[in-house]
């Protein structure tokens, strides 16, 4: 009785196991149709039956991960649904030691990781794939993955790479099985990503060539069509053929069903028909064309297509001149710009830079222009580096070598040896003078742009200079003549308002004073305007023999009035020194003037100034017994980044900056106790 128990719970078993394996046949083949028909909601469905009947079978798992990835990644791009289920399937596939399912994960990863701005699983990603062509031999993978490395290298703006690793890829492809619909496809993918590299350097009748090549492999997918349709559109849009334009733009709609809304595509050429009526002044008609763009990009969840939607929005808005809303748009579009796409991002900061320009805010216009001037060198840099012509020769040169391999067996028929040798040196002579004037041309263009960068780093140098001395000749005037005038308008309103305050002693004494303040002021009107002239005449010092108690002197003079505090000089050694006499008077009054200023609350106040050498080294020498002060507040004599009010004075950063001109040293010695003195080292 036993035995015939468990005969018929093994009979139940396999054919439990055998209508199992029955129904995941069967699913996996319903997987490939739907995928095949492109009803990606349906797949997703099916491949979660698939997915539930797996258990631990890793091959199925790779295979039902992959189909769900894929539904979720083509129903309206939900890329981030698709991505784990994409990792899934590669997961499973490595584990089965299955490299062509293996092959078909990671290709979309590498898509779907740059659509959804993980650049660094990305950088991972390629790593890896580059490993992986090394090693294997797999015609199906090196199809794939050359197709995907050059993607890769066009998402970055390389195109020399890009091109390079297309063909390749086409070439493997083009062995791939016949009956193989898909691949089919993505032939014509490959060649239209060849005619969009052409597209973006403007070269549209190669555009249009490289589409057209494309078309005949893609007439089995509405998706891939929508896509070219768009290539078509840009070309047009170059060549300035508004009915081709309009004619592809209604292609595309055609396409359109319930089961794929294509947004992505029905934005592009949205976007492209704006782009083309801005370029045209048509505000009307391209701001009914960027809205429709900006409606079908949100909807189809693509940051890219929604980015580049935002950039014409943004040059629409401000054509229009409305800056403000021009800057919200161009500032959302700018997030991941620069990964997604170096033109657009280009673009961007350049419309930033001009909106804030319009607006006032200079600040920022300057920032965002800086950021425009870096990113446009880089990617002119990059287009320099690029030959187009040596991909393409690659591609065509198997029919290049039997036409001259035919040529060759011919003329051996036709033509006598002598001949063949004359003409062979012949072509070998033109060839050389070919290459010899592409060599020279490429030399003297090399050394004009040499030569040309040289003169704008000179420009931009001698600019800097500029603005450095203009500011500081500002900032030497607040200081040097703010203080005499307030002296001068203070003692008058005395005068005016309260002159019963006065009696006739004080008031001769003030006059006096007044007098020789405003002497002074003109003193130091002329040091300065004699300064600023020779600035003005080629911004560098002018080191001349002076002595030292022609500057101590000049310095008591222009601090006369300050009769409350005991200031002496002292040069026993009746020092003279070489230096830019104009800047160390101004670095010795504004020395002084912090020394004045830092004593207001000290009792029996007191500055000494001293000269004397020191291991061949002129020193000078100020020290005030004020109430000294902390190595946080002397911090601008040293340090370039750090910037000090001038309202009351020159500022320790002018200090500094004029010291370093005429390559003085500056020292502090602070302290509570002891005051402050600074030295000047020469």
């Amino acid at each position: 009785m036993r035995k015939i128990i468990a005969i018929l719970l093994l009979t139940s078993l396999l054919g439990f196991g055998q209508n199992r394996n029955k129904e995941i046949i069967r699913l996996l083949e319903e997987c490939e149709t739907i995928k095949k028909n492109e009803n990606y909601r349906q797949l997703i469905s099916v491949a979660n039956k698939g997915l539930s009947l797996s258990k631990e079978d890793t091959y199925l798992l790779s295979r039902f991960s992959f189909y769900k990835a894929y539904g979720y990644e083509y129903d309206n791009n939900q890329y981030e649904k698709a991505t784990p289920y994409f990792e899934a399937s590669w997961r499973f596939a490595k584990k089965n030691k299955n490299l062509k399912e293996e092959t078909l994960a990671i290709m979309r990863l590498s898509y779907l990781y740059y659509s959804t701005k993980q650049f660094q699983k990305r950088e991972e990603l390629i790593k890896y794939i580059k490993e992986v062509l090394d090693t294997t031999k797999s015609i199906y993978t090196q199809g794939i993955l050359n197709g995907s490395l050059g993607e890769y290298h066009l998402d970055k703006s390389e195109i020399e790479p890009f091109i390079g690793y297309k063909l390749k890829a086409i070439e493997y492809r083009k062995k791939f099985p016949k009956e193989d619909a898909s691949n089919i496809v993505n032939i014509g993918i490959s060649y239209s990503q060849i005619g969009q590299a052409y597209i973006k350097m403007k070269q549209f009748d190669k555009g249009i060539e490289y589409s057209n090549y494309a078309k005949p492999y893609m007439e089995g997918s509405s998706n891939s069509l929508a896509f070219l349709y768009n290539d078509y559109i840009k070309c047009y849009t170059g060549k300035n053929n508004l009915d081709s334009i309009t004619k592809y733009y209604k292609e595309v709609y055609k396409l359109v069903s319930k089961e794929d809304s294509l947004h992505i595509s029905v934005s592009s050429a949205n976007r492209y028909m704006a782009e083309y009526f801005i370029a045209k002044d048509d505000i009307s008609k391209a701001s009914f064309f960027a809205k429709k763009a900006i409606r079908f990009a949100e909807k189809s969840n693509d940051e890219e297509i929604l980015m580049e939607a935002r950039v014409s929005q943004g040059k629409l808005l401000y054509r229009q001149k409305q800056f403000n809303a021009a800057i919200e748009v161009l500032k959302q579009a700018s997030t991941h710009a620069y990964e997604f796409d170096k033109n657009s991002f280009i673009v961007i900061n350049q419309l930033l830079s001009e909106s804030y320009a319009k607006i006032g805010d200079w600040k920022q216009a300057f920032y965002y222009q800086s950021i425009y001037t870096k990113a446009n060198e880089k990617v002119l840099s990059e287009s320099a580096k690029q030959s187009i012509a040596n991909a393409e020769a690659k591609f065509q040169n198997r029919n290049k070598q039997e036409k001259i391999n035919l040529l060759s067996a011919e003329n051996k028929v036709k033509n006598l040896q002598i001949e063949n040798t004359r003409k062979t040196q012949i072509y070998l002579g033109i060839a050389f003078l070919f290459l010899l004037t592409i060599v020279t041309l490429l030399y003297r263009q090399n050394v004009n742009r040499k030569k040309t960068n040289k003169k704008l780093e000179k420009l931009n140098t001698e600019l800097d200079l500029a603005n450095k001395t203009k500011a500081r000749f500002f900032s030497i005037i607040n200081h040097d003549l703010r203080g005499p005038v307030a002296n001068l308008i203070s003692f008058l309103h005395l005068q005016e308002n309260h002159p019963e305050l006065l009696d006739e002693e004080s008031e001769k004494r003030l006059k006096q004073k007044t007098t020789e303040g405003a002497e002074n002021l003109l003193s130091s009107m002329e040091d300065l305007l004699l300064w600023s002239k020779s600035q003005i005449e080629n911004f560098e010092p002018q080191p001349k023999k002076i002595t030292v108690d022609s500057l101590f002197s000049d310095t008591a003079n222009h601090f006369s009035n300050f009769e409350n505090i005991s200031i002496t000089y002292e040069n026993t050694q009746n020092i003279e020194l070489y230096a830019d006499e104009n800047y160390l008077k101004t670095i010795i009054r504004n020395l002084t003037g912090n020394a004045i200023k830092a004593l207001e609350k000290t009792e029996n106040p007191k500055i000494e100034w001293k000269a004397y050498t020191k291991d061949n080294k002129v020193i000078l020498s100020i020290h005030d017994n004020g109430p000294g002060g902390t190595k946080e507040q002397f911090k601008a004599l040293y340090d370039e980044t750090t910037i000090t009010g001038i309202s009351s004075g020159l500022g320790l950063h002018l200090i500094r900056d004029l010291a370093k001109i005429i390559k003085a040293e500056i020292t502090v010695k602070t302290s509570n106790d002891f005051g402050t003195t600074i030295h000047i080292i020469l």
